[in-house]
């Protein structure tokens, strides 16, 4: 079973449902069919074979969708990359993938169209504008190509490759399968997400699993998918009312700054009957005051990661009030979704007792097939068949699971992972550091922000601005440090020579406190 079974039964069971939303644009699940197919017939012409990637550097948008669908229909795997990413991150990940088709759109035509020549790889414009010279026009492509047949890509074919933050300073792709993406779909359905008469508002980016897992999971039931071409409070607000929205995935980052909107109270939310919200931890105050502020919704947190394609666990809103909150159920990550099974280790990956903190492991047929072309890292990972999350936590009696710690130095701003390293190993290429450690320091609406400590070299200088500027250079503009501490005493260090991190955390909560 592959994603395009998916959308056989779509058309199958809701061929005249609305399946697809975007500004003025609608489409029913046939037209989004005929679309497809005859896409999938133009990447085809244009010398896509099974196993050759499509990449994707585009905002939210219909296009995005029907070349997501486009491309496994005829047995190519897509890569989204973050339109977030400078153009050094783009290069890395492109050289890595090696695409055959590279879709843009208005927003990242420049620099797409820069490095398709550099990389001689094929561009198409997807975006509103008139198609440029030299590009090939994704509209003509549909209207000149004939229907392509389905390939019939199974449970084992490679989907999709999606970049996520990495340990080792550079990106890894992560590669999902065909049945990773079907199954997560199908558990989350199990779990009462994705319902056919939901009208889903797609808020997250589609390069993240974040906006492909609820499109491929309403396609499985034959729902309805509203995109958003990102985050804005007000245009948010203003779809929901304008839609009837009912459900959608949101970061606390994002549910917090809907609430917080001056003009809030003006529009009708009273559809909007379950908010799903992940990525980042959501604070107990946010948390109520969205319980508040939006009564007519049930809350569901969604735990996981992109390595699980991406949902592994859920917390339901019954979890969040009454006798369960107060036993502090609410506390709680979820329990497993179906077909999924988490236990938690040792450092030796041996199971701990209920309540023993220790490295929580999954597995299931979410879990990725492994990182592209990153075999010991893709071995590590998936020791023993389990993935490795990196987070510290804890498993009740009753099988929930509580997040206590990272145990990786991983960052999480506003629903971005940002991973400490990898900003390290950029400050680090300044000619007056020394040393350098990353940390991530509160922040009331982002959750965390990223901190640099800097210890330049004796006999050079440099200030926080020169730290800040630097990095904007070489990485996205997310992950740079909001701020900077540079000093001369040395980094606290253990025995093994690494740098305690913990202490850093410690000593600048201190001196926050103090002033």
């Amino acid at each position: 079973m592959g994603i395009s079974y998916l959308l056989r039964r779509a058309v199958q069971i809701r061929a005249n449902h609305t399946a697809l939303i975007f500004r003025d644009r609608r489409q029913t699940w046939v037209e989004f069919h005929d679309r497809v197919v005859r896409l999938a017939g133009g990447f085809s012409a244009l010398g896509v074979v099974p196993e050759d990637r499509v990449a994707v550097i585009m905002d939210n948008c219909d296009r995005y969708t029907e070349s997501l669908i486009a491309t496994p229909w005829i047995g190519g795997v897509v890569v989204g990359l973050n339109v977030r990413w400078s153009i050094n991150e783009l290069r890395d990940a492109l050289r890595e993938a090696g695409p055959k088709l590279l879709i843009l759109d208005d927003a990242n035509l420049e620099v797409g169209r820069a490095l398709g020549s550099e990389l001689g790889i094929q561009t198409i414009f997807a975006g509103e504008a008139t198609c440029p010279d030299h590009m090939v026009g994704f509209e003509n492509l549909i209207a000149t190509s004939e229907p392509a047949a389905d390939v019939g890509r199974t449970r084992q074919d490679l989907f999709t490759i999606n970049y996520t933050g990495g340990t080792t300073g550079r990106s890894k792709g992560v590669m999902l399968s065909h049945g990773n993406s079907v199954s997560c779909a199908l558990s989350g359905l199990a779990d009462g997400l994705f319902t056919e008469n939901a009208v889903y508002m797609t808020a997250m980016p589609m390069f993240h699993t974040g906006g492909i897992w609820p499109f491929v999971s309403c396609m499985s039931s034959g729902a309805t998918t509203v995109l958003l071409p990102g985050f804005d409070a007000e245009n948010v607000l203003k779809t929901i009312q304008a839609e009837k929205v009912t459900e959608s995935l949101l970061v606390p980052t994002m549910i917090q700054r809907l609430i917080e909107h001056p003009k809030f109270a003006d529009y009708d939310t009273s559809s909007f009957t379950q908010i799903l919200y992940g990525a980042s931890p959501i604070t107990e105050a946010l948390l109520n005051r969205a319980l508040v502020a939006l009564p007519h919704a049930k809350f569901v947190q969604c735990y996981g990661m992109t390595e699980l394609s991406p949902l592994a666990a859920c917390l339901h809103h019954e979890n969040l009030i009454g006798k369960n909150r107060e036993i502090g159920r609410h506390k709680a990550a979820g329990r497993s979704i179906a077909g999924v099974e988490i236990q938690i280790v040792d450092e030796n990956d041996n199971p701990v007792p209920r309540r023993t903190v220790g490295e929580i492991l999954m597995r299931g047929p979410n879990l990725m097939t492994g990182y592209w072309n990153w075999p010991e890292e893709t071995a590590k990972a998936l020791k023993g068949g389990w993935m490795h999350t990196g987070d510290g936590g804890f498993m009740d009696e009753d099988g929930f699971i509580y997040v206590v710690d990272r145990v990786k130095d991983m960052i999480i701003s506003g629903g971005e992972n940002i991973y400490s390293v990898e900003v390290e190993n950029i400050i680090a290429q300044h000619p007056a550091v020394q040393s350098c450690a990353v940390i991530g320091i509160p922040h009331e609406e982002w959750i965390e922000t990223v901190h640099a400590i800097v210890i330049p070299h004796p006999d050079a200088t440099v200030n926080a601005a020169d730290i800040i500027a630097h990095c904007r250079a070489k990485i996205a503009h997310y992950k740079c440090p909001r701020s900077v501490d540079i000093r001369d005493e040395p980094l606290p260090l253990s025995a093994a020579g690494k740098v305690l991190k913990r202490e850093l955390r410690v000593e600048f909560l201190a001196k926050a406190g103090a002033k």
